[in-house]
């Protein structure tokens, strides 16, 4: 199992772990262009322990599914989306890719692979993507994939409040889309 970098973190009453270290070390960050804001298991990556990539996750371990699959979840870092312990601009591209479902079984494949989404969601992904904004560098891009089989893409536009450049849509039915974002001066808000 990956060590990873434990950022100290409080529980709040919909038990979601919130950060409270406030940086991380500017050594650790050598080399490492890339964030992967909530990398789960790494099911996106060709090269799931890529140099250039920073994973982080709020879980760390292994996970067995109520149907017995194991899930490894093995970030770099543990902390949380909502409150990402680095200094503004860090970044040159950010992956965020956040649980996409609520209504998901307890401790299930779905679940342990995946993580699900909190009661807080709205605030939640608006608060995740002002973080993956801000630690984004100036002409950085940010890739957000969603899948609208629980939730619209539609409505998570209008909860973030900015227009992807540009997505595109794959996966069974055509159900996930992968929306591109540069931090430009439109964007600058986050």
């Amino acid at each position: 199992m990956n060590e990873a970098l434990q950022i100290d973190t409080l529980s709040n009453e919909n038990e979601t772990p919130v950060c409270v270290l406030p940086r991380v070390m500017p050594s650790f960050l050598v080399g490492k262009s890339i964030l992967d804001a909530c990398c789960g298991s790494k099911m996106i990556w060709k090269n799931k322990h890529h140099p250039g990539v920073l994973y982080i996750d709020n879980r760390n371990g292994e996970f067995i599914s109520s149907n017995g699959y194991k899930n490894i979840i093995e970030p770099d870092i543990v902390a949380d989306f909502r409150k990402l312990p680095f200094e503004n601009e860090t970044f040159n591209l950010v992956v965020f890719d956040p649980p996409h479902r609520s209504d998901l079984g307890k401790n299930s494949w779905m679940e342990n692979q995946y993580g699900r989404l909190f009661p807080t969601w709205e605030t939640d992904l608006k608060s995740g993507f002002d973080e993956c904004m801000r630690v984004l560098k100036f002409n950085g891009v940010l890739i957000f994939k969603w899948n609208e089989k629980q939730i619209k893409t539609s409505k998570i536009i209008s909860i973030i409040g900015v227009e992807p450049l540009f997505g595109n849509l794959s996966g069974k039915g055509g159900k996930t889309i992968w929306m591109i974002f540069m931090k430009e001066v439109s964007c600058n808000e986050a």
